[in-house]
């Protein structure tokens, strides 16, 4: 395993114990660079009108596309570590 791999998975350990719940926007962005740096670009068809969760996790990790996963899991790990996440 290398080793910014091994930052990611500690990294999402650590996002598992924050000290506080980040808001809402700050949600955000941990799950569209986690899914950005394990699955890829966005795939599947956009969540309904009705399923504003749905679409506003959808439209985060639309606006990663072209993100390479090493670069995701960057950020990731930075913004864990940001919000105070000890790993």
């Amino acid at each position: 395993m290398s080793d910014l791999k091994a930052q990611f998975d500690a990294a999402t350990e650590a996002a598992k114990q924050l000290p506080e719940r980040p808001d809402n926007d700050t949600m955000l962005k941990l799950y569209s660079h986690f899914k950005q740096a394990t699955e890829g670009d966005v795939s599947g068809p956009k969540p309904g009108f009705f399923d504003f969760v749905g679409t506003a996790k959808y439209e985060a990790w639309e606006k990663l596309k072209g993100l390479t996963s090493d670069e995701a899991m960057k950020k990731y790990i930075d913004l864990v570590k940001r919000l105070g996440g000890k790993f």
